[in-house]
């Protein structure tokens, strides 16, 4: 297999006893945004660490173009870096806290085109001369973004940059940092627990547990085609359904809300559950089912299941009342083993 731009090899971390990262290799293509996403504690915020050579590997080695940089030191490795926490110096002010990277890097007057540059694309002009207690939360995310991108990087390293800012604001800033990605041609790597955002963001994602990478693929890949019980849980809706009370031999099936279709009563392939929960979400209904076996009896086990909003009046849903559908079997995903499914 070709070896990525920016490549992670056989790395583990260790503290103390604690193990953080186990035999972590991973490829990142050069223009690549790349999300690491997992549980807390998985150890994603540690791999962007070591990345960024804040944190130094117990074993293993990293490199960049076909460079060893496993030695070098953060501060030479021209990689971006924007923090959780944004790390403004509430001091200065806007234009101070982008330039304060560019220091002993450009002239005055290079720095002074390049602020107002960045100033221009995160739409910040007019907040130049305030300092970050002066702005809101996507302000100062914008500003610390500015900041990371102030001398070019190679990396772009970004530790779960909109978990502290409301729900508009995030959908606002995450398509505000894919633009800014394409538009700098860099490669980018971020860290989330919020599977929307990896999803929605990510060219790939790469999915971490108990310190170790558990799968990588592109959002549709590991969305559709989780290898595990535990990504299928962790990214998105699932419910997992039992085989003949789990006897040897029979897989546990896994299936998405919306692949399950609800057919009319009399229809002759179809399964049967009762109506437990309904869940009104805007664009459309969730509900639980009850599933029941031949003779009707609950199974105790339970179904999830999105449905527009038309289908519930078409379908004539209520609570308690009992429904027939279909899985679609090109959505159907099979396991073995139901034992590793997510927490938290």
């Amino acid at each position: 297999m070709k070896q990525g731009y920016l490549s992670v090899h056989n790395l583990s971390k260790h503290f103390g006893k604690q193990t953080a990262l186990q035999d972590i290799n991973l490829d990142i293509h050069q223009h690549e945004f790349i999300c690491l996403l997992g549980p807390s504690g998985c150890g994603k915020t540690t791999l962007l660490r070591i990345l960024a050579g804040l944190e130094k590997a117990d074993r293993g080695h990293l490199t960049i173009g076909g460079k060893d940089i496993t030695s070098v030191p953060a501060g030479k490795r021209n990689f971006g870096m924007m923090f959780q926490s944004y790390a403004l110096f509430p001091n200065l002010s806007v234009s101070e806290n982008i330039a304060y990277g560019l220091r002993n890097r450009l002239t005055k007057s290079q720095i002074a085109d390049r602020v107002d540059e960045l100033l221009g694309l995160v739409e910040l002009v007019e907040q130049r001369h305030k300092v970050p207690s002066q702005l809101s939360g996507g302000q100062q995310q914008r500003v610390a973004l500015a900041r990371a991108l102030a001398f070019s990087p190679d990396c772009l390293l970004l530790d779960e940059p909109l978990s502290a800012l409301d729900a508009k604001v995030r959908v606002k800033l995450r398509r505000e940092i894919c633009r800014l990605h394409k538009q700098f041609g860099m490669t980018t790597i971020m860290v989330t627990h919020d599977q929307e955002e990896a999803l929605t963001m990510a060219d790939r994602i790469v999915v971490m547990n108990q310190s170790r990478i558990v799968q990588i693929g592109t959002p549709n890949e590991v969305y559709e085609r989780p290898n595990s019980p535990f990504v299928a849980d962790f990214i998105g809706a699932v419910s997992f359904i039992e085989t003949d009370n789990r006897k040897q031999g029979n897989p546990i099936l896994a299936i998405r809300p919306e692949h399950v279709q609800l057919v009319r009563e009399d229809h002759e392939k179809g399964r049967h559950g009762i109506v437990r929960e309904i869940e009104y979400r805007g664009t459309h209904y969730r509900m639980v089912l009850e599933l029941l076996d031949h003779q009707d009896f609950p199974l105790m086990q339970f179904l999830t299941v999105d449905l527009p909003t038309q289908a519930m009046v078409t379908f004539n849903i209520r609570l308690n009342h009992k429904i027939t559908f279909n899985l679609l079997p090109e959505h159907v995903i099979r396991f073995d083993t139901v034992s590793d499914i997510a927490v938290g």
